[in-house]
Order: C-alpha cells, then sequence, then structure tokens
C-alpha cells in the first residue's frame, strides 16, 4: 500500500474524519469467496479448491483477500473514513473472514466479523464486520427464511446484527461509553436473497418469502423499541420489481434515485443493473423527530453510491465502456476480485 493511502487510514482511524455522528456503510458480494481447501459437502466447495475445476489455490485465495482490503481502504481515502459496518455475500465461512482479518492490512484495524454458516446449498453465507471503535455489539443471530411448509429454506440466512454507538458526547453524570436502551440501537440486516436459476417461476416466490422475512424483522425490531434499522446486500433483483412495496413504510430504499440514472452494481449483456441495496427505517431517514412522508429533513441525513473503484473495473471489450473485473470468467482464472461493485451509505446521525 502507497505511503498516502496509509497516512489516510491513520488519520481516519484517530479522528480526522466525520464526527462521531457519522456512521458510513460498505455492502459487498464479494463471489464465491471460498478458501483452497475441499472441507465440505456443499455443490461449489470442490471446484473451488487447489485440485478442483477451478484450481483454486492458497495463491490465488490470499491474493483475492488482499484485493478485498486494498478496496476497504480505497475508500477510506476516497471518503476520508473507513466503513464502520462491511455486509458481505458469498462467503464460504468464518475461515476467510479470519484469514482476511489476519493476513492483510486489515490486521492493522479494529474490524471484527459476525457470521454463522447457513444451509445454502453452495455453501456460501452472508457475513458482517463492524469496527469496535465505533460500535459494541449487543445481539447477533441468523434468521432462516422457510419454505411453505415450514422446512427451513436451503439458502441463506438473514444476518442480523444489533449495536450500539461508542464516543458519543458524556451524559449527565459524565459518562460517554456506549448508549443503553434499545430506542438508542442500530440494528443491521444483511440479505442474500435467492437468485432467479430455474425462472420466473421457481425464483420470484422464494425472493418474495425472503423480502417478507425481511419485513417481518424489521416490524419485529420496531415493536421492541428499535427505530434505527439498515437493511442491506444482494436482493437479485432490481428495484423496479413491485415486491420490494412490501418493504415499505418499515424501510425505505436509498438506491431509487441512482436507479433512475441507469447505475449499477452488475453488468450484463452490455447493461449496468442495480441489485445490491440499501433500505432504512423512517427513524433513520427523516430523524428522531419525525417527518411528513415523502419527505426528508431539510439537510440530507444519508446518502448512498455505488463505489466504482478503478481496480475492481476492466474494459468491457464485448461492449462500450466498464465492467467488474472478475475472479474467473467461465473457468479461466482472471485475477479479479467480484462480478459485483461495493454500495457504500454515510448517515449523519
Amino acid at each position: 500500500m502507497g505511503t498516502e493511502l496509509f497516512v489516510c487510514v491513520w488519520l481516519g482511524l484517530h479522528g480526522v474524519a466525520p464526527g462521531a455522528d457519522t456512521l458510513t456503510v460498505m455492502g459487498w458480494n464479494l463471489e464465491n469467496f471460498f478458501d483452497w481447501r475441499n472441507d465440505s459437502t456443499s455443490v461449489s466447495d470442490a471446484d473451488f479448491s487447489s485440485w478442483g475445476e477451478r484450481h483454486w489455490t492458497r495463491k490465488r485465495f490470499y491474493a483475492k483477500c488482499h484485493a478485498i482490503a486494498k478496496s476497504v481502504l480505497w475508500v477510506a481515502s476516497e471518503t476520508g473514513r473507513l466503513p464502520d459496518i462491511i455486509g458481505v455475500e458469498e462467503v464460504e465461512h468464518a475461515f476467510v473472514l479470519r484469514r482476511l482479518l489476519d493476513s492483510t492490512l486489515l490486521r492493522k484495524l479494529d474490524y471484527r466479523y459476525v457470521h454463522f454458516d447457513s444451509s445454502d446449498r453452495r455453501g456460501i453465507d452472508v457475513a458482517l464486520l463492524y469496527r469496535t471503535s465505533v460500535l459494541e455489539r449487543v445481539e447477533a443471530r441468523p434468521c432462516h427464511l422457510y419454505e411453505p411448509d415450514g422446512s427451513v429454506m436451503q439458502t441463506r440466512d438473514i444476518l442480523l446484527c444489533r449495536f450500539r454507538r461508542r464516543g458519543r458526547e458524556p451524559d449527565a453524570d459524565g459518562f460517554s461509553g456506549p448508549l443503553s436502551g434499545p430506542e438508542e440501537d442500530l440494528a443491521v440486516l444483511v440479505n442474500h436473497h435467492p437468485s432467479k436459476y430455474g425462472g420466473a417461476a421457481v425464483s420470484e416466490p422464494r425472493r418474495r418469502i425472503a423480502v417478507e422475512r425481511l419485513r417481518f424483522l424489521a416490524d419485529s425490531l420496531s415493536a421492541a423499541g428499535v427505530r434505527r434499522i439498515i437493511a442491506l446486500g444482494d436482493f437479485n433483483d432490481t428495484p423496479a420489481h413491485p415486491v420490494y412495496r412490501l418493504l415499505e413504510p418499515a424501510l425505505i430504499p436509498l438506491h431509487t434515485e441512482l436507479y433512475l440514472q441507469g447505475e449499477g452494481t452488475i453488468k450484463y449483456d452490455g447493461k449496468w443493473d442495480l441489485i445490491d441495496h440499501f433500505y432504512v427505517s423512517p427513524a433513520i431517514l427523516y430523524g428522531d423527530s419525525g417527518a411528513e412522508p415523502g419527505r426528508r429533513r431539510g439537510s440530507p441525513s444519508v446518502r448512498m453510491r455505488v463505489l466504482s473503484i478503478p481496480f475492481l473495473l476492466v474494459p468491457d471489450t464485448a461492449h462500450a465502456g466498464l465492467k467488474p473485473f472478475r475472479t474467473y470468467v467461465g473457468p479461466r482464472y482472471t485475477g479479479g476480485v467480484s462480478d459485483h461493485l461495493p454500495i457504500w451509505m454515510e448517515w449523519v446521525d
């Protein structure tokens, strides 16, 4: 890493960045972030091993780890602040997260991970990284999706994490530690909804179940007094699909304007599509004092962007412009990171 970038990260860690009331969140589908060992019975693990069809070696795995870490540090350079929370999809298990945090420059930082194994057929899960200097973890649990017959769906769980913020102004007793009480908590829900594999007739009902489950979790958190909720992840469909109306008014999309402007996180047949989303609760979007429906506070409190990180893009030789730099194109190793670009949001509380 260059000296300039390291200095920027160092300054961000030591407070030369947005104030304590600013929170930044990054979301990213890491596309088949497997280790190089064939150590499970999932349908993808054998392929992503040293002896598998993809010849996924230890060297290639660590190259991907370093590229992911470099991307996180680029965000710090670009925005002036490290992401406080990073929600990720398509990770194999806790081992790859430990290696990411222990073997790259991220080891110098204060990130911890949250992960639970799911029943996904491909052996991929969602996970979350967070900065311990900014947030105290209060709760973490996987939330299964269920088939109509009541059995657990063999797909990714929704990861629910609840945090309390550190570094606030001292209270009347001079205490400036984590805020107490569910009304001051922040809940984060990391999603990776079922894909379109098998066609619309098969996949759309599964994604509807995922959206309904997400709405149920948001309502349950709100009923328990948790008003500040962020949902993010790979929803495997664009914001235009009417199913996402089920989330409102409990969760409100941040990505509408980006979608209407033609921005996206994946590129298919030369067209960008936005399938990685952020949703937030009204208390985040409108503020604790509330606001008229459809109106935000006078000054923008929340903003979202797609992160077009230069080294995560390559020329699109089949179409115009650029496209995400993937790890593999078919069976051919190309040395990139993902078919998705990351998303990012900043919230001034």
